[in-house]
């Protein structure tokens, strides 16, 4: 069986004055960090426009969904990048929220969050993938993940799926716990890629971990983890982002 690797990163908000730590002062880096990693799939979180057409230009080896256009000032996406030799079905970006097709918030959420889901053919199997960003209290990230459950509930079940994205919690949250519950195969069923004593993933630029595990990657379906690494190494002495990413490798489980 052909193994695949997905990465996630939340590449901080592009138009941010961050200093030293700007995008500009990012960018080629990030993009050398990508291309030495070369994973199947990427999933970016706070990607400003500008931000996910530098990459485009710089990963030939991708495709992408997920960027909406035109777009209004300061919008973030969470964009998925995947390789040109993986075919995307369809795709849809939608709305954490009680409306997901119209642009809007729910759920006391401070921001219009997203989600972008693809179906996609790799190794000639299926797989769904969704990059996501969440907000910051319970009860938006509750009616979030049921948003993303519901809509997963177009797929048959024997579709492997893979979440990822900053959760902007840690797996104490009840977010996380109804998540990955055992509920003997029923919704929504995930299984965790690290386990406890679980890694941070946020470090603010410095370097040095300073909060909790955010930054996830939750698998459901017919496949097997074969390794997941939280990547804190720097780029030429730069760090890409707040955020480490995160990296985990599969194989589907199934002939």
């Amino acid at each position: 069986m052909k193994e695949f690797s997905v990465l996630s990163l939340n590449l901080r908000f592009g138009l941010a004055n961050d200093g030293p730590n700007g995008w500009e002062h990012r960018k080629e880096s990030v993009a050398k960090f990508f291309q030495q990693q070369d994973p199947d799939f990427i999933a970016t979180q706070e990607a400003n426009h500008f931000q996910v057409d530098f990459l485009a230009r710089n990963l030939s080896k991708y495709e992408y969904v997920g960027q909406r256009t035109p777009a209004p000032n300061f919008w973030q996406d969470n964009v998925l990048f995947y390789k040109k030799t993986i075919i995307c079905v369809h795709n849809v970006r939608f709305f954490l929220s009680q409306t997901p097709y119209i642009p809007s918030r729910s759920f006391g959420g401070r921001f219009p969050r997203q989600a972008t889901m693809g179906l996609f053919h790799i190794n000639e199997k299926p797989l769904v993938c969704i990059a996501t960003h969440l907000d910051f209290e319970t009860p938006a990230q509750m009616g979030a993940a049921r948003v993303i459950n519901g809509q997963l509930n177009s797929y048959g079940a024997d579709i492997p799926v893979i979440l990822m994205g900053d959760f902007n919690s840690t797996p104490e949250s009840p977010c996380y716990r109804w998540l990955t519950a055992d509920n003997n195969d029923k919704e929504p069923g995930f299984q965790e890629t690290f386990k406890a004593p679980h890694p941070s993933t946020f470090h603010h630029f410095t370097g040095k971990p300073i909060a909790g595990y955010i930054d996830w990657i939750l698998y459901r379906g017919p496949l097997k983890l074969k390794a997941c690494k939280v990547l804190e190494e720097s780029v030429d002495n730069v760090y890409l982002s707040d955020h480490y990413p995160v990296k985990a490798v599969f194989e589907h489980d199934r002939v």
